[in-house]
C-alpha cells in the first residue's frame, strides 16, 4: 500500500471522529435534545477509544495490518451512511458508539503498518507524515462538516466521505502485506508504564491536556452561539481554522524545546500559558477570543508533540506498550472533555465553564511544576 494512500485514508477516517463536531448545536435543536446531551455523541465515541487500543494492540499483533484497515473502513463506511439516515438521536448515539470501537483498530492498523514497513529515519518521517494526515483530518471534517450544512444538508457530507471511505477501501491490496512475525506481549506488560512515577505524572497532564481541549472544541458552536451571536455553521466552521493556525505554529516546537534543558520545566511553561488563554477568554469580546482560542490550540499540540517523545524517553515498557497506554490516558480525557463540561455550561455557563477546564488544567501544571521542582531531568 503506497504511503500517499495511507495518509490520505487517514484524513478520510479522521472525518468521522470529529465531522458531528461542529454540528453538535444543530443535532440539538433536531432531536430536541439538551446541550450536554448532543455531546455525548463525541464521549461516546471517544470512551472506546480510551480503552481499545490496550487489547487490539494484542488481538491484532499477528494479523494482516491492512486487512484490518480495509474492514474497519468499510464499517465506517457503512455506518457513516446510517447516520445520516438516523431517525432518532438514540439511533445516532449506538452508531457513534460501533464507530468508536472501529476507530481503534484502524488507527492501530495504520501505525501498525507503518511500524512495520519502515525502519530508522524513515519510519520517524513517515510516522510524523501520518499524524499530520490526522491533524489535516480534524480540521477539514469540522470546517467541511459546517460548510456542507450552510451550503447544502450535514447528511450530504455524510454521504460523500461514506462513498470515499467505500472506494479507498476497496483499492487496498492486503496480500501485498505479510503479517508480523513477532508473538504478542504479554498482557501485564501494559501495566508496566504506571508502576513509574514520572509516567503516572505524565499520563495525568495528557488527561488535562485534551480534556480541556475536546470540551472547548467539543462546545465551541454554543459558546459561538450564546456569547457571540453566531449562528450560521458556516462561519462556526471557519472559526476552527484556529486548530489548524494552532497545528501549525506548533510545528516550532522542537527548535524551542532547544532552550530548555528539562523538558519538565517546558511543560510547565506550555500549562502556564494554556491556563492564561483560559483567563483571557473570560473577555466577552470576539476579537480576544479568537487570538486566544488560536493560542490555546498551538499549546495543546506544542504539550502533545513533547509529551509524546518524553513518555518514549522515560517508560523502560515496550514502545507498544508505552504508545497504547499513552492514546489509553489521552481519549480518556477526551471521552469525559466531551461531556462533563458541557454539564457545566448548561447549568451555569460560559464563564463557569472556562472556569472548571482552568481547575483542570490547573492540575497539568501542577503536575509538571512538581516534577521540576523535584529536579528530575531526563537525559
Amino acid at each position: 500500500m503506497p504511503l500517499i494512500q495511507l495518509l490520505i485514508s487517514s484524513v478520510f477516517i479522521f472525518f468521522v471522529l470529529y465531522a458531528p463536531q461542529p454540528l453538535l448545536a444543530i443535532f440539538a435543536q433536531s432531536f430536541s435534545v439538551s446541550t450536554a446531551t448532543s455531546g455525548a455523541l463525541m464521549s461516546i465515541t471517544m470512551a472506546p477509544l480510551a480503552i481499545a487500543p490496550i487489547f487490539y494492540g494484542l488481538l491484532f499483533a499477528r494479523r494482516n495490518p491492512l486487512s484490518i484497515l480495509k474492514i474497519a473502513m468499510l464499517i465506517l463506511a457503512l455506518t457513516s451512511v446510517l447516520f445520516a439516515l438516523a431517525p432518532s438521536f438514540e439511533l445516532l448515539l449506538a452508531l457513534r458508539f460501533i464507530q468508536g470501537l472501529t476507530l481503534p483498530a484502524a488507527l492501530t492498523a495504520m501505525t501498525g503498518f507503518i511500524g512495520q514497513q519502515y525502519s530508522g529515519i524513515q519510519l520517524q518521517q513517515n510516522m510524523t507524515r501520518y499524524i499530520g494526515s490526522t491533524i489535516l483530518g480534524g480540521y477539514l471534517g469540522r470546517v467541511l462538516a459546517a460548510n456542507f450544512a450552510s451550503w447544502f444538508s450535514w447528511q450530504s457530507f455524510y454521504y460523500l466521505f461514506a462513498f470515499t471511505l467505500l472506494v479507498l477501501a476497496l483499492c487496498i491490496k492486503p496480500h501485498r502485506c505479510q503479517p508480523p512475525e513477532r508473538a504478542p506481549a504479554s498482557p501485564k506488560a501494559y501495566l508496566k508504564p504506571l508502576r513509574n512515577r514520572l509516567i503516572v505524572r505524565l499520563f495525568g497532564c495528557v488527561f488535562c491536556m485534551f480534556f480541556c481541549f475536546a470540551a472547548l472544541m467539543n462546545y465551541l458552536p454554543f459558546i459561538l452561539r450564546d456569547m457571540f451571536n453566531i449562528t450560521d455553521s458556516k462561519t462556526i466552521g471557519w472559526v476552527y481554522s484556529g486548530y489548524l493556525i494552532g497545528a501549525i505554529i506548533s510545528m516550532a516546537t522542537p527548535r524551542l524545546n532547544q532552550f530548555f534543558n528539562n523538558p519538565w520545566r517546558w511543560l510547565s511553561i506550555l500549562f502556564a500559558v494554556y491556563c492564561l488563554t483560559l483567563v483571557a477568554m473570560q473577555i466577552p469580546l470576539l476579537g480576544i477570543f479568537l487570538v486566544t482560542f488560536t493560542l490555546f490550540c498551538a499549546c495543546m499540540f506544542m504539550i502533545h508533540a513533547s509529551a509524546a517523545p518524553l513518555a518514549n524517553k522515560i517508560s523502560d515498557a515496550p514502545p507498544t506498550v508505552t504508545n497504547g497506554a499513552y492514546v489509553s490516558f489521552y481519549y480518556s480525557g477526551g471521552a469525559l472533555g466531551s461531556f462533563i463540561p458541557g454539564m457545566v455550561l448548561q447549568s451555569f455557563g460560559y464563564h463557569a465553564f472556562l472556569f472548571a477546564l482552568l481547575l483542570v488544567c490547573a492540575t497539568g501544571l501542577l503536575l509538571t511544576y512538581m516534577t521540576y521542582k523535584q529536579g528530575t531531568s531526563i537525559t
